[in-house]
């Protein structure tokens, strides 16, 4: 027993010190991660956003996620996001029969349609009524493309006016250009072009009530077709999209 005292007192800063580092994170775990005396600060979360991306010009898109806790660490998430994609080369030009704007050479219009279901891991816990959530999330899913003809307004020499694909071909000339067709029509005629779709990113969320979440997403995504898509007449067609993108969203949590 006199040896056991001995050893105690001759290393008692070093027992101190392992002490303080077992009750330091034991009061860690219990503040972020104690189911049982405080609960997780959410079960379910609902947001929803604004999309900006690198293939979407000023604005991108929308989105509208649900996220189901699995663990402590880890959540359920399911998402839905509805994007515009157009080429880098497009440019407006302006009617100069009406002053209308209507983009030369565009052959497509095209929208993306993405149900995605991914998981999110819980990088940085937010602590209770201040700080920020920091989460990894990757999602999977089926891509539906939808190909919508670019139509115009365009006035024959012999006066008659007609709304129809614009083709460079036929259209030589922009002084029988009128302006841009109705979108809803050019979606009435679209095709689907069906493919998957792949997101890796980082959410930071901020907020400071428990119920309320505001914050951003950012990260990268990729889609790839099953067929050739083509936006404009005098660039080639292309299976695989990537993007960067930036994603505002607010929500709430019960």
């Amino acid at each position: 027993m006199k040896h056991v005292n001995k050893y105690l007192r001759k290393n008692s800063p070093l027992w101190l010190t392992i002490c303080l580092v077992y009750l330091a994170s034991q009061a860690t775990y219990a503040q972020f991660w104690n189911e049982e005396d405080e609960g997780y600060l959410y079960k379910k979360e609902f947001t929803y956003g604004i999309n900006f991306n690198t293939n979407g010009g000023l604005i991108g898109g929308a989105t509208f996620k649900f996220a189901k806790v699995i663990n402590q660490k880890m959540y359920h998430s399911y998402s839905f996001e509805f994007v515009h994609v157009k080429d880098p080369k497009e440019q407006k030009a302006t009617s100069f029969l009406s002053g209308n704007n209507f983009v030369p050479e565009k052959k497509n219009y095209f929208y993306i349609l993405r149900p995605q279901y991914g998981r999110e891991i819980v990088l940085f816990k937010k602590a209770k009524e201040q700080g920020v959530q920091v989460n990894w999330i990757n999602s999977v899913g089926p891509t539906i493309g939808l190909l919508a003809p670019y139509l115009i307004q365009y006035r024959y020499p012999d006066n008659i006016v007609k709304t129809e694909p614009y083709d460079p071909d036929i259209h030589q000339s922009f002084d029988g250009i009128i302006g841009a067709g109705s979108i809803f029509e050019s979606l009435a005629k679209s095709k689907i072009k069906p493919g998957a779709s792949l997101k890796s990113s980082l959410s930071f969320e901020f907020g400071t009530f428990n119920n309320s979440v505001t914050g951003f997403e950012a990260g990268f995504m990729l889609d790839t077709f099953f067929s050739d898509i083509q936006l404009m007449h005098d660039t080639p067609t292309k299976r695989v999209y990537t993007s960067a993108f930036v994603t505002l969203f607010y929500g709430f949590r019960k």
